[in-house]
């Protein structure tokens, strides 16, 4: 494994553990930590973005250009992201929405699987 390999794998790993305790101590109103989980939540996002721009660094990728085309995929990403947590809202947090919130979720799926031929295309 390639030292960049490594260190993107701890990184996201790390921090997505700690943005998803934030996100579980912030909304579950059970453990009543919601400052605690919001602030956990930013320090897993701060390492989560950090370790992009760490990993560009140690592959030496050039710098992210910001173009109509990566402001539409953005746009594109964070509207299918939504679209998911809506599904899953609907099927754990509201009353008896549960097969909406199947079909809503599983078109989030689709949405979130269209990012890949997006981005590298298809060939």
């Amino acid at each position: 494994m390639k030292k960049e390999n490594f260190v993107t794998l701890v990184m996201s790993t790390i921090g997505g553990l700690i943005f998803s305790l934030g996100m579980c101590m912030a909304l579950l109103p059970e453990w009543n930590a919601l400052n605690q989980g919001i602030c956990c939540g930013l320090i897993g996002i701060i390492i989560l973005i950090s370790m992009i721009f760490i990993r560009r660094k140690m592959t030496n990728a050039p710098t992210i250009s910001i173009n109509g085309k990566t402001v539409g995929i953005i746009i594109y990403c964070i509207v299918s992201i939504i679209i998911f947590g809506v599904g899953m809202c609907m099927t754990m947090v509201w009353s008896n929405l549960m097969i909406p919130g199947i079909i809503v979720g599983i078109l989030g799926i689709a949405l979130l699987l269209g990012i890949i031929p997006m981005i590298k295309g298809l060939k």
